[in-house]
């Protein structure tokens, strides 16, 4: 996939814009946007009239995933290709042309037998108007027609009377002679000519001739695309972008490899599927169980309705067989326990999760290719859908399947979690919060997606898009994220500790809270000093609530309360470390210099630690290096990791120091500075 520019980093616009010059009109946005759809509608509009054509072809390309591994194994036998998909097509010709048979055989069997199953109907229809079922319909169905009819009574008007017209001379049948009163009408028959030979069996062969010959269309097709497996690769590769081969090739290999796995794996399901409900419905008894099962595993390709449209027509004859209710209530309950153990727990299974299709996707899908392409479109709706969708997910050129039909998210944590603030919904960012945070550790939560979130807000602010309210949002819903997270442990989860795909890598825990040195524990034993901008004081919030989890004591101090004009009257209490944060997007700013100025003076002896974590271009470590070595702070972090690691390490140097540095840790402080 090519790289994707991060939210809001477009670049910035100049305070006085250059007067904008008129385009042509081909290069206007509603030029541009028309295109892509004009396009869209030729393309539908070709696969609409040339059904006929595109139905063979798509079934042949989806039956050349299922063959492939077969062909593939005979080639492994050192058969040649040629042998090989002559097999393997002539394999699946007869297995076809078996189940035809068979759905024939069964479904002559099935009419010859339904006036039969019409009596059976009859009589249960009979002996349910005979019950206190039937008579509370027909009660109902009374007031219905009452009610209907004295509407209409009151509706009609009284008729006037009307003079009686005068009678009109009929005229007389056409071939009589009104000269002759007695002669009688000559009758008239119209014989039908029979039809000939050749005409009886164009009769008799129309309903046929059309499903053969797509049948040999997607045979011939099929034939051909497997035998020009690679040659049609290579197009692919071409097609998708040759400045890449390397990439381009895996990405198709892994993509036909991907669905002739989800093909064939479908099929074997389904199958299994049928043969189980064949195999039952035997067992209870009703007629035609084999085109019941073959019935049954076609209708597990339609989405979400397949399964309920493969058990009424079963449901029907059982209940047109038996003359009780026993038959049709066991097939009922074979159907309601089969179905749900197949979706529910054997699908995910096989498939690994998910087809890898959102369920809006199967379901507009399915429309769009039932409205295209009829009974056959709706039975390939899912299949030419998981097509695209790995396509997209394969060829960059194709990326928007993937993001009109996949299932994964569109948008990344990052870019959830600050759509969220941005819109101020604080449940919203909660519950996103939790999600994420089956995955994560807490503190792996914040540094990954909460201030990366904050570095895409800083970066609107820095371009002047934000508005007061947005940025007063914004707090307001970080505020109440970090206050009901408080009581979350920081422990790393189970899923985050298996390193999967969504894991986030584990923050330092330090050394536990019973072994830390008594000076360390104490309230205010670190200083969170925030920054002036509008979403520092979050940030060291964050880290205050990081460093409080891991035993240590900590206090929060707004950049207010050391400003110049009261840094006079502040307290450092028993204060062993000072962490400066602030999300700056460039270097250091002054007035966090002066900051650190005035705490080391009000402080004397005790770290500054500066925390630029949104700082660029290498201007952090290069300010801090020249901080630390002017001044007595421990130096300056570019992230929340680091941060956390800088105090742990000062720590540990208390707890393994030499025996004076331990003794001047553990001494009582002084009561005033």
């Amino acid at each position: 996939m090519g790289t994707r520019t991060p939210v809001g980093a477009q670049p910035e616009r100049a305070l006085i814009a250059p007067r904008p010059t008129r385009v042509a009109a081909a290069e206007t946005p509603r030029a541009a946007m028309a295109s892509p759809i004009l396009i869209g509608a030729t393309i539908v509009a070709i696969l609409y009239f040339g059904r006929e054509i595109f139905i063979p072809i798509a079934i042949a390309l989806l039956l050349s995933f299922v063959l492939t591994p077969l062909v593939s194994r005979l080639r492994r036998l050192r058969l040649p290709r040629l042998v090989a998909v002559g097999v393997s097509v002539l394999l699946t010709l007869g297995i076809v042309g078996a189940l035809g048979t068979l759905i024939g055989i069964q479904a002559a069997d099935l009419v010859g037998d339904i006036p039969r199953y019409r009596t059976t109907i009859e009589r249960k229809i009979e002996g349910l108007r005979a019950s206190p079922v039937g008579h509370i319909t027909d009660y109902v169905a009374n007031i219905g027609r009452a009610l209907h009819t004295g509407g209409q009574d009151q509706a009609k008007e009284p008729a006037k009377e009307t003079p009686k017209a005068a009678p009109q001379p009929t005229e007389p049948a056409p071939g009589l002679d009104e000269a002759k009163p007695g002669q009688k009408p000559v009758l008239v028959e119209v014989a039908s000519i029979p039809p000939g030979p050749l005409e009886m069996l164009g009769t008799l062969l129309s309903p046929v001739l059309q499903p053969l010959a797509t049948v040999g269309i997607v045979f011939v097709v099929l034939l051909f695309v497997l035998m020009q497996r690679e040659d049609l690769r290579d197009r692919m590769i071409r097609l998708a972008g040759s400045s890449d081969l390397h990439r381009t090739t895996g990405a198709i290999d892994d993509a036909a490899g991907r669905l002739s796995r989800y093909f064939v794996v479908q099929l074997a399901l389904n199958t299994a599927f049928g043969v189980v409900i064949g195999i039952g419905l035997y067992v209870i008894g009703v007629p035609n169980p084999i085109l019941w099962a073959i019935f049954s595993a076609l209708m597990r390709f339609v989405p979400y309705i397949g399964a309920f449209l493969s058990a009424i027509l079963p449901i029907t004859l059982a209940a047109a067989v038996d003359p009780g209710w026993n038959m049709m209530i066991a097939v009922t309950i074979l159907f309601l326990i089969l179905e749900p153990l197949t979706g529910q727990v054997f699908e995910p299974i096989v498939y690994g999760q998910s087809t890898g299709l959102s369920p809006l996707a199967v379901l507009v899908s399915a429309l769009f290719w039932t409205w295209l392409w009829g009974p056959v479109g709706l039975l390939l709706s899912t299949p030419l859908t998981v097509c695209l969708v790995v396509l997209g997910r394969h060829v960059e050129h194709l990326e928007f399947l993937d993001v009109l039909f996949g299932d994964r998210p569109a948008l990344t944590p990052v870019q959830n979690f600050y759509q969220r603030i941005l819109a101020g919904d604080s449940e919203e960012v909660l519950g996103h919060a939790e999600l994420i945070l089956q995955q994560c550790s807490l503190s792996s939560y914040y540094d990954e997606v909460v201030l990366k979130g904050l570095e895409l807000a800083a970066r609107d602010a820095a371009r002047g898009v934000l508005t007061t309210q947005q940025k007063g949002a914004m707090r307001t819903a970080l505020g109440e994220l970090i206050a009901d997270l408080s009581e979350r442990s920081d422990a790393a989860t189970e899923a985050a500790g298996e390193g999967g795909e969504n894991a986030c890598s584990p923050m330092p825990i330090g050394p536990a809270p019973e072994t830390l040195p008594e000076a360390w524990t104490r309230k205010g034993a670190v200083l969170c000093i925030s920054g002036r901008g509008f979403l520092d004081e979050a940030a060291a919030a964050i880290l205050a609530q990081i460093l409080e989890k891991r035993g240590i004591g900590i206090r929060t101090v707004p950049f207010s309360e050391a400003s110049s004009a009261r840094i006079g009257r502040f307290e450092p209490g028993p204060a062993r470390m000072a962490c400066v944060v602030s999300l700056a997007l460039n270097g250091e700013p002054t007035h966090l210099r002066r900051l650190v100025e005035r705490l080391q003076a009000r402080m004397p002896g005790v770290p500054v630690l500066l925390g630029l974590w949104l700082a660029q271009n290498g201007q952090s470590e290069r300010v801090g290096r020249a901080q630390a070595g002017a001044t007595n702070a421990t130096g300056q972090v570019a992230s929340l990791r680091e941060a956390i690691e800088a105090v742990l390490a000062a720590v540990q140097a208390d707890i393994a120091g030499a025996p004076e540095a331990g003794a001047a840790a553990r001494a009582p402080e002084p009561a005033e500075a």
